[in-house]
């Protein structure tokens, strides 16, 4: 696919990084940055129709962040509480689909209880489908589908010769959403972070600077406005 057949990256992800570093720049403690990051994701999440994104995934809380101070993931975990019940109403009227994809398990019943009423109450909007990745890790996703294939296998439900890379794409936690076109990275890291590691396969990234807080709609069409000058290739050498 080349670029004069799309030049608008139909799904972005974004790993938001920078809030702690934001916060202490300016003398206040690292859940003040979280907490101006998260009411930058609205504004992102609000900017997607004009700026042609369909899909959006956002990096909220990976599998490595439980080492993170005990009063930080504390703090966290009040925050995406406090963020699902305020923000639910203007989701639902914005016509933005949620979903939340990572283990569950190890969250809270409560805050379980409040991802699944997000996801049940936004479940006919079409718009925006916004995917908020949760005490998610790539490898941790690749490894609950193996296991998934592992135990159809054991009970005769899939034969082994059959699966294949598609097989297992169906069994990840994204498996109704497109490949992301575009990776985002804020703050000036040049890393993935063990984000979406089957899905960015050949999605492009771009690593930018300014720390998530600071990450304005503006600069959101800057970066879309870039891509536009990419062609994507796939493996293929163009004709």
């Amino acid at each position: 696919m080349g670029k004069s057949e799309k030049t608008t990256p139909e799904h972005v992800a974004i790993i938001m990084d920078g809030n702690g570093r934001w916060a202490q720049a300016r003398g206040k403690p690292r859940l003040f940055g979280h907490h101006a990051g998260a009411l930058r994701v609205r504004e992102i999440v609000e900017a997607c129709p004009d700026l042609g994104v369909r899909y959006l995934t956002i990096f909220a809380f990976s599998t490595e962040n439980w080492k993170r101070t005990q009063t930080e993931v504390s703090g966290l975990m009040k925050l995406f509480k406090r963020y699902l019940i305020s923000e639910t109403k203007q989701l639902i009227e914005a016509g933005v689909r949620v979903r939340f994809i990572g283990d569950r398990m190890k969250l809270d019943d409560t805050l379980v209880a409040l991802m699944d009423e997000l996801e049940l109450l936004t479940s006919d909007n079409d718009l925006v489908h916004l995917t908020v990745a949760l005490n998610y890790g790539g490898r941790d996703e690749v490894a609950r589908a193996t296991k998934r294939l592992c135990r159809e296998v054991a009970e005769g439900k899939l034969d082994p010769e059959s699966v294949d890379a598609e097989t297992l794409a169906r069994r990840l936690d994204t498996y109704v959403l497109p490949d992301p076109d575009l990776v985002i990275r804020t703050s000036g890291e040049a890393r993935i972070s063990n984000f979406l590691l089957w899905q960015s396969a050949y999605s492009e990234y771009e690593f930018i600077d300014t720390l998530w807080p600071d990450f304005t709609r503006d600069e959101f069409a800057r970066v879309l406005s870039g891509y536009n000058s990419r062609e994507r290739r796939y493996g293929a050498v163009p004709g």
